[in-house]
């Protein structure tokens, strides 16, 4: 019995002096917001930037084409009860295939677009990578999170991860 108390008090006393040692190795958390970092960061600007210079106009075009469209069924339901019935049905028949040929523009369009946009944010995503580890390597992280639940604004890096790929942006727009 006397061994054992002596355990039990020498446990007690070793968890008991080895406690403030734990508090000193506490982890060092941080995290990002994702959406944010694409949003804001100007690498993330200046990809949105240079697709809307890619794709628009190929965007405007295919709008364009809409609206004549749009103008061109107008007009035959307008002219419809004055037209030949052979008339009226060329005329429709050219205005499906118009609206076909429009859809399926539009369909390619917006698939070259969506993979367009997913290499630029991977090209962001990849840097925003490297600044995450490199300010996890500069000061110390223990650990960094995207896209939680719920975090403090204590641990939140966002805005260092930003200001980071601003600085790396910089000097390449010059």
């Amino acid at each position: 019995m006397k061994k054992s108390t002596f355990l039990t008090l020498a446990t007690a006393a070793m968890l008991t002096l080895s406690a403030p040692m734990l508090r000193a190795q506490e982890l060092k958390i941080g995290y990002v917001s994702s959406d944010r970092v694409l949003r804001d960061a100007a690498p993330a600007k200046a990809a949105q930037a240079k697709l809307e210079t890619e794709f628009g106009k190929r965007n405007k075009d295919i709008d364009d084409a809409a609206a004549r469209l749009k103008s061109a069924t107008e007009k035959l339901d307008k002219d419809a009860p004055t037209l030949a019935e052979s008339e009226r049905n060329r005329r429709q028949r050219e205005l499906v295939e118009q609206e076909r040929d429009i859809t399926r523009k539009r369909r390619e369009f917006q698939e070259d677009l969506n993979q367009r946009k997913n290499e630029e944010l991977a090209a962001v995503v990849e840097r925003a990578n490297k600044v995450i580890k490199q300010i996890a390597e500069q000061e110390r992280y223990d650990l960094i999170l995207q896209d939680a639940v719920h975090w403090s604004a204590r641990v939140d890096i966002t805005d260092k991860v930003i200001k980071a790929l601003n600085a790396q942006q910089a000097p390449a727009a010059k």
